[in-house]
């Protein structure tokens, strides 16, 4: 398995400034990158709660992060459920939240879970593996119009319903490599960006539920946060972006007319990678960080 190299790394250390005695909340641990991070520079007794809903990813995180031992504490779950959780776990209120949305490199380059349209494997996609609906169940039982309409509003795919209508009259489709032969049999090869990436971001949102997720966990993380506490999210794609984007904006303009916001809005622009980092790690080009600040 591929390690995960957290990407606005020295950002995201100097939008949570870490520091002795604070209590943080990682709500998408993966492998522990950005963890390890805030656990480091809060010593000698800062603490962590780390989430996901990976449990292969948590076991992955649960050796990066031994050294700090009982400093960190790893839960398997949803940052929908990030409040709960926080309450249950002893880590509310919070100083820091961080989200790191979208998929890590352990998840790509483990072919069994179906992520990647560059390695064969079976249509899966779900973060948690006790979950029910599969890519696999979307991609063979959806009615064309419903398929082609996910791809749609989830890729953000202008070519959704000759996509859709190949994959129809393809079923069923199993593999990976099956469903990423289709799509460019659908549209074709142009550019540099392989043609499946709209469709297999869409399914992946879809069977994970990632765009209400986004919403609740936003939310719950403004709760949990002390005042003067800071929530960090990363995001990958417009869908995410916008979203977080929105939720901030509307946040830091909440009660304005008597002069109380809820959020204070640190960065204006999202924060990008530097040429240094998009050169090292290709994941980081697409990644924008924005950071808020809770309000008394």
């Amino acid at each position: 398995m591929k390690p995960h190299e957290p990407v606005l790394w020295n950002e995201v250390m100097v939008a949570l400034s870490p520091r002795s005695g604070g209590t943080y909340i990682d709500g998408t641990v993966g492998g522990g990158g950005h963890a390890s991070g805030i656990l480091g520079l809060s010593r000698p007794d800062g603490r962590l709660l780390g989430i996901d809903r990976d449990p292969q990813a948590l076991t992955v995180a649960q050796h990066a992060l031994e050294e700090f031992g009982s400093r960190v504490v790893l839960v398997q779950g949803s940052f929908a459920s990030l409040s709960d959780i926080a309450r249950d776990r002893g880590y509310y209120p919070a100083d820091g939240v961080l989200l790191d949305l979208g998929l890590s490199s352990m998840q790509l380059s483990t072919p069994e879970r179906g992520f990647s349209f560059q390695l064969n494997g079976p249509l899966d996609m779900r973060f948690d593996m006790t979950s029910e609906t599969t890519a696999a169940d979307l991609v063979n039982q959806l009615p064309e119009a419903e398929l082609a309409d996910l791809i749609y509003h989830f890729g953000e795919e202008g070519r959704s319903r000759r996509i859709a209508r190949t994959i129809v009259r393809n079923r069923p489709v199993e593999t990976t490599a099956e469903l990423a032969s289709l799509v460019a049999r659908a549209v074709g090869r142009r550019g540099r960006i392989d043609p499946a990436t709209k469709t297999f971001q869409a399914l992946r949102i879809a069977v994970n539920d990632e765009l209400n997720v986004l919403t609740e966990g936003l939310r719950q993380a403004e709760e949990v946060l002390a005042v003067g506490g800071r929530l960090a999210v990363i995001a990958f794609h417009s869908l995410e972006d916008r979203i977080v984007k929105e939720y901030l904006r509307a946040r830091s303009r909440e009660g304005r007319a008597t002069g109380e916001p809820v959020l204070h809005v640190v960065t204006r622009k999202p924060i990008r990678a530097g040429p240094e980092e998009r050169a090292a790690n290709p994941r980081s080009r697409s990644a924008k960080l924005r950071v808020a600040e809770k309000l008394g």
